[in-house]
């Protein structure tokens, strides 16, 4: 018996910012001191690495369990299934639901919980919980899906990521430009045919990695030195994921059974383009090969990180002919993979 993704949805707010909104900012370095060099300099440099002309910030009125909701109606639709024959609802998030305006984080009760209310689902049966797995977080969450219906404890599962990043960074931090918000939900549940996840990989390596990304504060030494914000230390980030997220997604392959000529798309963490094709490509080099071209969707470059939310997103937009010259067949393998806070990775293989 495997799990498949039986229902996609996915929620992309409606407010777009384009880096030429950023073209007033206050940049400043670590040390509070100002760029020697322009924003639109900044901007151009950020765009270069990291394939980001826009992104999608949350309506004022909207959390992130709003944005939750808004996808899991469009998956629980798509699946064709009743709400009410859920076993599990888990949310992966890293901030809880912040209100705009406000830089508190509120989880209780927990985002699934919010989302089950919202659904309006009354068996008690249901359990609603939360997972924090930094970016990689959706991902982990059909691996814990997964592992309930193999072991008999659940038939159908919900599984959401949604984030609303905007809400807690720094605007002085050039990092800032990087984030977005947004959900996106998938229904999961045993698949007794040829399709389905073939294998998985996770890991959390936290002995030198633990504080990669981490909350801290701004860079502007005016502020409030006890507000938080996101912030990473972007170079060890990219030299770690360059050095382990290939090796886990090639380890994940090689448990399939299947080859790297079998694999017809890779859905990657939209975290930095320059990042991802450098993974790709290291993925391929194991294996003593350069990917083949449109081997990896991406919605980066007009929709930005939202964290949990970017791989069920481009999941649902690929299944829906949503990104130009990308389109999947059944019975298609497809690589999905993360990486993020903690540092925690993780990978699996799906047969489409």
């Amino acid at each position: 018996m495997k799990i498949k993704i039986t229902g996609i949805g996915s929620y992309i707010p409606e407010k777009k910012i384009s880096n030429t909104d950023f073209s007033e900012h206050v940049f400043l370095n670590e040390d509070g001191s100002p760029f020697a060099y322009p924003n639109e300099v900044v901007i151009n440099k950020f765009k270069g690495i990291t394939g980001i002309e826009k992104r999608r910030y949350a309506e004022d009125k909207y959390t992130a369990s709003d944005l939750a909701f808004f996808a899991s109606q469009k998956a629980i639709e798509n699946a064709g299934i009743d709400p009410e024959t859920l076993d599990y609802i888990i949310f992966a998030h890293n901030f809880g639901d912040v209100k705009f305006g406000t830089s508190q984080s509120d989880i209780i009760p927990s985002l699934a919980t919010r989302v089950k209310h919202q659904l309006q689902i009354k068996n008690p049966k249901c359990v609603a919980y939360d997972i924090l797995f930094g970016c990689p977080g959706w991902i982990e969450g059909v691996l814990q899906a997964n592992a309930f219906i193999k072991s008999g404890m659940a038939k159908k599962c919900l599984v959401i990521g949604g984030e609303t990043l905007s809400r807690v960074v720094d605007a002085h931090d050039r990092d800032s430009m990087i984030y977005s918000d947004g959900a996106g939900a998938s229904v999961i549940e045993a698949s007794d045919d040829e399709t389905g996840m073939l294998s998985y990989e996770s890991a959390t390596y936290a002995a030198e990695e633990a504080n990669f990304l981490y909350f801290g504060k701004s860079y502007n030494p005016d502020l409030d030195p006890d507000t938080k914000y996101i912030k990473m230390y972007g170079r060890k980030i990219y030299e770690f994921a360059l050095s382990q997220v290939p090796a886990a997604m090639k380890s994940c392959l090689d448990q399939s059974g299947l080859g790297i000529d079998d694999v017809k798309k890779i859905l990657i963490h939209q975290a930095n383009e320059k990042m991802d094709e450098a993974i790709i490509h290291r993925f391929y080099k194991l294996y003593g090969q350069t990917p083949p071209k449109d081997i990896m969707p991406m919605s980066i470059h007009e929709l930005g990180n939202s964290s949990v939310a970017t791989v069920p997103t481009l999941f649902d937009l690929l299944i829906r002919g949503q990104i130009e010259d990308q389109e999947i067949h059944k019975g298609d393998v497809l690589i999905f993979a993360s990486v993020g806070a903690g540092m925690n990775i993780n990978a699996f293989v799906y047969r489409y």
